[in-house]
């Protein structure tokens, strides 16, 4: 890769200055009559150690923005990332303390032998433990990066359905709905594996790129593989920002622990293919229910959507904002539990994208804000979960249009139809609620989607008037 291939070169050169640059500069003959001097110094003694010491000091802090940036892929970067901070404090251990001998004796006197030789071997051994253990915690990482098959994928962009999801469905999961992001379609036979994960088939396509069902060997857990190009740009500081952002995101998410939200295992990188390696599930989305003659009823909705809440809630608590609330991505399985899918995975999708013209997420479940291009929070989730339960109340969204302009505008400035129009039989509190879910200006919905679980359930109860 072009980035990782620029900072080696970085690192080779800031190394040979640390090594060599100090002793042949030293040894010119200007260095005798070098006029500045430090600490009593000769000059060819100064100009090593300025030298030798802002080389150094240069060669730990690369390792030092190594250790913070290199992407964790579960391979390579990731063996060198956790290694390569320690080994360089020890190189530079090593090589500061010969120096110190050759030009900085005097130095060491006036600091003390004993201190001085008790102080560098405690810093050594503890670096080398510290190598130790970084070495022994991410040995698989580096199994990985010289077992894992070489891969081939080409780049295309090709639109793909935000609804099919990487899980086993009950019902058939190629309901239309808006393109979400431009992603490769799958060219012959599946890679063999991604990261630990042995690849098995292909389940479909989700909101990010091919879907897989994959299998970790190391404890016999299923898990459904969503991939995606992290190499669309051909900038090389873009694509670190683009890998940065997606791990972020991906490390975010993964954080994520609640009983109604789908649970994501792992991350990683294949030959700048990410993936998400995330729990399988078995059920049908909302999208089933979302049209007559399939609606629910309001006593199996109403808990359904306050599930949904109550999760969205607890992940904007911990900083995470879905993005791409829709039917399709809401799902009951066939043990009744709701769960919510692919949090996080519209803005990992939106990092690997440089074009302006792609719109990220499902627009006709998009907030204001969002489509203006504003900072979403929490509230845009809120506004998104209206419109699911406008549509689950009524069996169509409550804002379309012919073209995709057009709706954006209308979802923006339009006013959404009446409920009880539709559906006279809605009681008041639930026409009350969708109404304040669905305000245009965030301020004047629910402050949080515990408030919106709250209320919905209120309405069941009879308690909201």
């Amino acid at each position: 890769m072009a980035h990782s291939s620029g900072w080696l070169i970085q690192f080779v050169i800031v190394s040979f200055v640390a090594l060599f640059a100090g002793p042949l500069l030293s040894k010119l003959p200007f260095a005798e009559h070098f006029p500045l001097t430090v600490l009593g110094l000769t000059g060819p003694q100064t100009i090593r150690l300025v030298v030798e010491g802002t080389g150094l000091l240069t060669l730990w802090l690369l390792a030092f923005h190594a250790f913070r940036h290199l992407p964790d892929n579960g391979r390579g970067f990731t063996f060198l990332s956790r290694t390569i901070l320690p080994l360089i404090t020890i190189v530079v251990l090593i090589v500061g303390d010969k120096t110190m001998q050759i030009v900085g004796l005097t130095l060491i006197e006036d600091f003390g032998i004993q201190r001085y030789s008790l102080g560098f071997a405690a810093t050594l051994v503890a670096a080398g433990l510290w190598l130790t253990v970084a070495w022994l915690l991410n040995i698989d990482a580096l199994h990985h990066y010289f077992t894992a098959p070489a891969r081939n994928r080409k780049k295309t962009s090709q639109a793909f359905d935000g609804s099919h999801d990487a899980r086993h469905e009950s019902t058939d999961p190629s309901c239309p709905s808006h393109p979400t992001a431009a992603a490769p379609p799958h060219n012959g036979s599946p890679p063999a594996t991604l990261g630990r994960y042995k690849v098995l088939k292909v389940l479909g396509r989700g909101a990010m790129g091919v879907v897989y069902l994959g299998k970790d060997p190391t404890i016999q857990r299923f898990v459904a593989i969503k991939t995606m190009r992290l190499d669309e740009s051909d900038d090389a500081d873009k694509l670190q920002e683009v890998k940065t952002r997606f791990f972020r995101e991906a490390e975010s998410t993964g954080r994520l622990a609640h009983p109604n939200i789908v649970t994501i295992y792992d991350a990683g990188e294949e030959q700048d293919l990410g993936f998400i390696a995330m729990e399988v599930l078995e059920g049908t989305t909302l999208k089933h229910w979302s049209r007559k003659p399939n609606l629910l009823p309001l006593d199996k909705l109403i808990p359904i959507l306050a599930t949904v809440a109550d999760a969205l809630d607890y992940a904007h608590q911990q900083g995470v904002v879905h993005r791409d609330i829709k039917p399709a991505n809401i799902m009951v399985t066939k043990g009744e539990t709701v769960k919510v899918m692919d949090f996080g995975i519209a803005k990992m999708a939106s990092s690997s994208k440089t074009q302006t013209n792609i719109v990220l997420g499902t627009p006709t479940y998009m907030s204001p804000e969002q489509i203006a291009g504003k900072k979403v929070d929490g509230r845009s989730d809120i506004f998104s979960l209206g419109v699911v339960l406008f549509e689950l109340l009524s069996g169509r969204p409550p804002f379309t249009a012919d073209n995709l302009s057009a709706l954006l505008f209308a979802i923006a400035n339009n006013p959404h139809p009446s409920i009880k129009v539709i559906r006279p039989d809605i009681p008041p509190a639930l026409q009350h609620v969708l109404n304040q879910a669905l305000e245009k200006d965030p301020a004047l919905r629910f402050r949080r989607a515990a408030e919106f679980a709250q209320e919905l359930r209120a309405c069941m109860q009879g308690q909201t008037v």
